[in-house]
């Protein structure tokens, strides 16, 4: 604590930085608190056929916020892997990923980096079906890489490690960067995946549409079932719970202190403030006192205790003012109580 019982800057800089913090992490945890909720009230609808007669019994034949499960497959033609053969899919990732070692300055370590150089997604347009033949009923999928979770599944993958000379090595050094290499990497959502789709459902003429939602909610495209991926996100939530918790007492904790810190001071104010009342109490008794016995007696008196006769004279200010006792009770360093100058030595003052 500062002079005048106010909390010192670094206080104040961590109380507001803990404050912010934890307002940060609650209003992410209210996002996904708000994501959870929007799923567990998702409308589940099952891809048979009266799916079409669900649709047309909703307000504006839309229901804004459904889930659905089923197996993709191609409406035209389908993605070739470029390393896989027979490996078809409707959405193709590739990807050109840089791996290198950085020179931290700060900690004087090689830490590892990596960023995407390139990277190129293709697809084609695509439903889902039943799991079952012969229901004939679709929904197209529309926006697919629009959606927050798009489950694509790894199909190539390769490290081509980076070919060094001895001056390279040495200029890599200098230049505090070393190369490791590029990882090749492809990944298909491929004919034939169970797929769970979240979004808005809508009737559009003949064809049943699955895409983003309108009302701000994520929209899904996962291989998990509805009900991991609700458990995903529910645990997703008691994570930035525990998160938000922790930094909130940690906030509490650094607030209880600072008060604390100005309680103990305003207390100890409070009891000097009193001390001064009982002293100048004390000496105004006093002075009356010896008022009525005399004033000699009150000329002579000690200004400290005002009961016993001055003994002592301070060098080098040369004041008479204070009995041998009180002398002994000031406070190390000690100094004249009326000039508060230091005291180098006393004399000894006798009164005949």
């Amino acid at each position: 604590m500062e002079g005048g019982g106010r909390p010192s800057a670094a206080q104040a800089a961590l109380l507001a930085a803990s404050t912010a913090l934890t307002a940060l992490l609650y209003s992410v945890y209210r996002q996904k608190a708000r994501v959870a909720r929007g799923l567990q009230g998702a409308k589940k609808v099952r891809l048979d056929g009266e799916l079409r007669a669900v649709l047309l019994e909703a307000p504006g034949r839309c229901v804004p916020y459904a889930v659905i499960e089923g197996v993709v497959r191609s409406v035209k033609e389908t993605l070739s892997s470029q390393f896989v053969e027979n490996c078809k899919g409707v959405i193709q990732r590739l990807t050109l990923q840089e791996h290198k070692m950085v020179w931290n300055r700060t900690t004087h370590l090689w830490n590892d980096y990596e960023k995407i150089i390139h990277q190129r997604t293709n697809t084609t347009p695509f439903d889902l079906v039943p799991p079952e033949d012969g229901a004939g009923v679709t929904v197209r999928v529309m926006k697919p890489l629009d959606a927050a979770e798009l489950s694509l599944e790894t199909v190539y993958e390769k490290f081509h490690p980076s070919v060094q000379s001895f001056t390279d090595v040495i200029g890599h050094y200098i230049s505090g960067e070393r190369p490791k290499g590029i990882q090749e990497t492809e990944q298909m959502l491929k004919v034939g995946t169970a797929l769970t789709g979240v979004g808005e459902l809508v009737l559009d003429n003949a064809t049943i549409k699955l895409q983003p939602p309108k009302q701000g909610m994520p929209y899904y495209l996962s291989a998990l079932d509805f009900d991991s991926l609700l458990q995903k996100q529910e645990s997703n939530v008691r994570f930035w719970k525990i998160l938000t918790v922790l930094f909130g007492f940690a906030t509490c904790a650094v607030l209880f202190f600072i008060l604390r810190k100005q309680y103990r001071h305003h207390r100890q104010r409070r009891h000097l403030r009193q001390m001064q009342d009982e002293f100048r109490q004390a000496q105004e008794r006093l002075m009356r006192e010896m008022n009525a016995e005399g004033g000699e007696t009150l000329k002579n008196a000690c200004v400290i205790c005002l009961s016993n006769v001055k003994s002592c004279v301070f060098l080098e200010c040369g004041h008479v003012c204070s009995c041998k006792e009180c002398y002994r009770a000031l406070p190390e360093p000690k100094k004249c109580p009326i000039c508060r100058q230091s005291i180098s030595r006393v004399v000894p003052l006798y009164n005949s």
